[in-house]
């Protein structure tokens, strides 16, 4: 059947659907063990749950402020301070979201015109681009260099031109489990010391950090928390990612116009769930307690397939794994990955996908935030390979 609207254009005519997608899709198909898609399958905090109950059935089931509740806006600012020493101001500085995504698009909405550069750092989540062009900005891809993903900071400085409005950066990142030092952090600062670059920096596993590294946060560094928007998520934080809840800080200035598109996107975000958050975040134990709960799955992880063929450096944070299977078969990752599920049961990702010109280190992405059931029938499996 014909469309009835025939001179309808894309803005994303190159749009495919993402690799989670087809990899869970897959992984329904052949009934394979999903480590694809950066989802716990265990549940989140009893405690928590019956916080958002305790909330529903107190009436808060309406409309919050469009920037979120003030008793969660309080504590989130109190555990940036302690943690950061940054305060930020919780009347004007926060705002809460349907998830980090969407404090994301609305970070890159605000501020990116026709024309605008940002820069980008590959491989890279797989929303950051497309909303760039939805707004008729241009991404600038720069690659991280190597298997272990370092960033050439002489690289990003040198791409750096008068229409250079954005820089998005990822710290732990996805997918490759790497985190940036203190020294990048720095360099960066310095990059961007005296010019009208805005900072996105999108730190959703913030609180996933292993072997006693320090997550080095945007908020921490007075030169970039100037010009910074911080993107942060519960969902990853607290094995929810179904709750759709998150939030960004911002300097006021900055944040002001988040606002506006914030307000004609969602307007405001799960109420229930914002006043059971803010109870349970009263506790710090509740986030400073995930590394080392974290680590311990993938140090269980990597234990059980010690004796495979895979190799690996272990990742610094995140839920996320690569392993180079090299050893195995020279086949690209995308087929290998492929071949994974269907004739084997098990469901990663490629990491080419995410890099420019789908650039192949014969790595795949394993997400270790499973039961450990789970995590040693899929152990088994690498095993045999």
């Amino acid at each position: 059947m014909m469309p009835v609207l025939r001179n309808i254009s894309s803005k994303l005519p190159d749009t495919t659907p993402s690799i989670f997608s087809l990899m869970s899709g897959m992984a329904n198909e052949y009934n394979a063990i999903n480590l694809s898609q950066g989802f716990p399958n265990f549940e989140t905090d009893k405690k928590l749950k019956d916080l958002v109950t305790k909330a529903m059935n107190n009436g808060y089931n309406q409309y919050p402020p469009s920037h979120g509740v003030e008793e969660l806006r309080e504590e989130i600012i109190n555990k940036i301070a302690n943690l950061y020493d940054k305060e930020y101001d919780p009347e004007t500085e926060i705002t809460l979201t349907a998830g980090a995504t969407q404090a994301l698009y609305c970070a890159i909405t605000a501020f990116i015109h026709p024309g605008d550069e940002v820069i980008v750092l590959k491989p890279a989540y797989d929303s950051y681009e497309p909303t760039i062009r939805i707004n008729g900005g241009k991404p600038v891809l720069i690659q991280l260099k190597g298997e272990d993903y370092k960033v050439d900071w002489n690289e990003v400085n040198k791409a750096i031109t008068p229409r250079t409005r954005m820089i998005v950066i990822n710290t732990p990142h996805n997918p490759t489990g790497t985190i940036l030092s203190e020294e990048d952090m720095k360099n960066l600062e310095q990059i961007l010391d005296g010019t009208d670059i805005i900072l996105l920096s999108d730190e959703v596993y913030e609180h996933l950090i292993f072997d006693g590294k320090e997550h080095q946060s945007a908020s921490k560094f007075p030169g970039l928390s100037e010009r910074a928007v911080v993107c942060a998520s519960f969902g990853k934080t607290f094995h929810n990612t179904g709750w759709k809840t998150g939030y960004c800080v911002a300097p006021e200035y900055l944040m002001k116009e988040i606002w506006k598109v914030h307000e004609v996107t969602v307007f405001s975000v799960n109420h229930p769930m914002q006043r059971a958050y803010a109870e349970y975040i009263k506790k710090p134990e509740h986030y400073l307690e995930l590394s080392p709960f974290y680590q311990k799955k993938r140090d269980l992880f990597l234990n059980l397939i010690e004796q495979s063929r895979f190799s690996y450096t272990p990742s610094s944070g995140t839920y996320f794994q690569l392993l180079n299977y090299s050893e195995i078969t020279q086949e690209n990752d995308v087929t290998f990955a492929e071949k994974l599920v269907k004739e084997n049961g098990l469901a990663a990702i490629p990491v080419s996908v995410f890099n420019i010109d789908q650039k192949d280190h014969k790595q795949l992405r394993f997400c270790f935030a499973k039961t450990d059931e789970t995590l040693e029938r899929a152990a088994e499996i690498l095993c045999k390979l």
